[in-house]
């Protein structure tokens, strides 16, 4: 068995130090007084020293997980198994309490749907909700586990506050847009930050319907990230700058080139129009200024022609 001295000016406080070391209830805790307070010079200079028996790591989480399990069956007891949607608002209301909170709760249950609406109002909510949801997301989850125990049947909790559900969609939904417009343009997929299912439903729900990109999920939870990359064998045109992405260096089978300015301009074949014996049609105005050039032509001669006489 393994033990740890602790020192403080009396036994309690001793017993203090050695439970917040430790990380442990003072009920928890195992000890021996090795010297009281008193001594020192004059009783001025007083302490004390306990002795802690040290348990293993198994045995303490043991402990631990025995003690939260009788303290939420104690906590269970007190809610209503007929009412699912009181023991939601009670169970919410005593952990705001907890958190210093005040605020009013409404719940609604949609038997049809098997699913109990709750929303919260009031001042500070944005601790509550914490970043990018979480604290509000753990709230709800643990109002799930507590009404489906106390009521023995399943409901879906969904728990809200200054209707930040439908901020949060929206916010994700222009991600998944800009997103993907990102993706066309490079033609590289790019993953997004770790999202519970709920918000990576959105952003799948976002773009399911885009012709060029599609997602999917990677990684194992909490680090569950979604993916959005091209579709293969699709070719993606930009018309804002008549440029095309897919197959081929600029896409679409290089029909846009690159001209001497740095733009993007469209080229075309210029195949020599012919009759029906396959000879070649020269439009009246190349004949006219054929028959141009050679009058010129004679003139010149004939000067040549001239001077040498």
């Amino acid at each position: 068995m393994e033990y740890k001295e602790f020192t403080g000016k009396t036994v309690e406080e001793a017993k203090e130090i050695a439970c917040k070391e430790l990380g442990i209830k003072e009920e928890e805790l195992s000890y021996e007084v090795m010297e009281s307070e008193k001594g020192g010079f004059l009783g001025l200079f007083k302490s004390a020293k306990i002795r802690v028996e040290l348990k293993n790591e198994e045995e303490t989480q043991a402990a631990t997980k025995e003690t939260a399990q009788e303290e939420a069956e104690a906590l269970i007891l007190q809610y209503n198994p007929e009412s699912p949607t009181d023991t939601a608002v009670e169970f919410i209301y005593q952990v705001l309490k907890q958190l210093n909170l005040q605020a009013e709760i409404s719940a609604e249950i949609q038997q049809e749907e098997e699913t109990i609406y709750v929303e919260i109002e009031g001042e500070e909510m944005g601790t509550l909700i914490g970043k990018r949801g979480q604290t509000l997301d753990a709230l709800q989850y643990l109002t799930s586990l507590v009404v489906n125990r106390v009521c023995g049947k399943y409901y879906k909790i969904k728990l809200d506050t200054e209707n930040y559900r439908e901020r949060r969609k929206e916010t994700l939904e222009n991600l998944a847009k800009n997103i993907a417009m990102k993706v066309k343009k490079t033609r590289r997929s790019v993953t997004l930050e770790p999202m519970n299912p709920y918000e990576r439903r959105i952003i799948h729900a976002a773009l399911q319907n885009d012709r060029y990109v599609e997602t999917h999920s990677e990684g194992e939870e909490p680090y569950r990230r979604v993916v959005v990359s091209m579709k293969k064998g699709v070719v993606y045109e930009d018309r804002r700058y008549g440029r095309g992405y897919g197959n081929g260096r600029y896409g679409n089978n290089n029909r846009y080139h690159q001209g001497r300015s740095g733009g993007y301009r469209k080229s075309y074949d210029h195949k020599p129009k012919t009759d029906e014996n396959g000879e070649k049609i020269v439009p009246d105005y190349m004949k006219d200024y054929a028959a141009y050039k050679e009058a010129k032509a004679a003139e010149k001669a004939a000067e040549a022609a001239k001077t040498t006489e």
